[in-house]
């Protein structure tokens, strides 16, 4: 680390301090380096003169500043080099020497024919930590298999979940397979940060999405195929029930979730179905399980009878889990969500007033703060290369022959 030995002082965030050298684009990889940057990292997002598809994406006020990007690459650096030019490549080996981790989502036998496989980068930092973020583990066939989510989504199981309530895959209307790698990039390089703070040097991590997604799906579906021989088929019954699902109240939709056995008898007095109360088949947990289809067709027979607020006032009187279904446009509106501080506005030097979304961990040595806005396309190739020690004629020369791309995209 470049700041090893200092002391953190009291309010410094968690990884201040920490450079990475980030070379992925697009969501998986940059929502592992947004946690990362959040937590006070020095994020040097190193981009071709292209830039990130994602600056690409509408609306937008200027080009190459995407509503994504603003929250996605705040509190990093943007870096644009050719890697393919020599004289760019010896300042990302500049760069290199410097850094405590880098991440890349290149696939491995075209990021070794670039130069900058592990063993590659090892002989410039032998201490780095450096993580791969790839579709598939690089030791099965599909290790060349272009990914992205939807096609995960498809691979892992996730999709096709659906297809156990309904008769027919869907994809989850999120990137979730992105977002949980993300986390996972985000925790592995954390992990293997503290390992070499203990000793235990510079290290490679492969973090597969297709293998992280079927690990995450197999958390609660692993039931009855988790023994050896098999004691039923993969599947938790009650999340695979068509009948699990938002229930339409006299005035919208709500989620109304009766659980414990408290809850159920709660349930029952307050709906007047008495009748569930003695009966042997809800008595508890394990045998409500075997026939939930029969209380979630009550509760949804129910449900219409009154308002979201009375259910949600009656089922928070008594702890039962009840919220309403809120869209997209009403989440900054919840109290919650107000009371948190989760939105607020903030003022890009070049975009203007936007929408921030704070880092949802909390610390009690350090508040979250925005150090940097989502930065224009190659917005700090000059700072961060002088940085590591190049002379003002390379930074000159690599700015001259990105100029000409990058302007347009960085909106000058």
């Amino acid at each position: 680390m470049a700041d090893a030995g200092r002391r953190m002082s009291k309010g410094s965030p968690p990884l201040e301090g920490v450079r990475i050298l980030d070379l992925t684009t697009v969501i998986m990889g940059p929502f592992a380096s947004h946690i990362l940057a959040d937590l006070g990292a020095d994020v040097i997002k190193i981009e071709s003169p292209d830039g990130d598809l994602l600056r690409q994406y509408t609306p937008s006020r200027s080009p190459g500043m995407s509503g994504v990007f603003l929250n996605l690459h705040r509190n990093k650096r943007s870096v644009v080099l050719d890697l393919k030019k020599d004289g760019h490549r010896a300042a990302f080996d500049a760069l290199i020497r410097g850094a405590d981790v880098l991440l890349h989502n290149i696939r491995p036998q075209a990021i070794a024919r670039l130069g900058y496989g592990y063993e590659q980068v090892r002989a410039i930092n032998p201490e780095i930590i450096y993580c791969g973020a790839y579709g598939f583990s690089a030791g099965g066939p599909y290790g060349e298999k272009a990914a992205y989510d939807d096609l995960i989504q498809a691979g892992s199981g996730v999709a096709g979940l659906f297809a156990a309530i309904d008769g027919a895959p869907r994809y989850v209307p999120t990137v979730i397979c992105d977002k949980l790698a993300g986390q996972a990039i985000a925790y592995a390089i954390l992990a293997a940060l503290f390992a070499r703070a203990r000793g235990g040097g510079g290290q490679a991590i492969e973090v597969p999405m297709f293998e992280t997604t079927i690990e995450f799906n197999l958390v609660e579906h692993n039931t009855g195929t988790a023994f050896i021989p098999p004691l039923g088929r993969a599947g938790f019954g009650r999340l695979l029930n068509a009948r699990r699902k938002p229930y339409r109240t006299a005035d919208g939709y709500a989620c109304i979730l009766p659980y414990s056995d408290r809850n159920w008898q709660d349930f029952y007095d307050f709906t007047g179905r008495t009748e569930f109360k003695t009966d042997p088949r809800f008595a508890r947990l394990a045998e409500r399980v075997q026939n939930i289809d029969t209380l979630y067709a009550m509760i949804e027979e129910e449900a219409p009878r009154r308002g979201t607020a009375e259910w949600v006032a009656f089922c928070d009187r008594v702890s039962i889990p009840c919220m309403p279904v809120l869209s997209l446009d009403e989440l900054e509106d919840d109290p919650q969500v107000m009371a948190s501080g989760l939105f607020a506005e903030a003022e890009h030097p070049s975009e203007g007033r936007y929408r921030s979304v704070r880092r949802p961990v909390n610390f009690s040595a350090d508040e979250f703060a925005i150090r940097r806005h989502a930065p224009r396309l190659g917005e700090h190739t000059a700072e961060v290369l002088a940085e590591a020690g190049l002379d003002r004629e390379a930074i000159d020369a690599i700015l001259g022959d990105v100029a000409a791309k990058a302007a347009p995209l960085a909106g000058e």
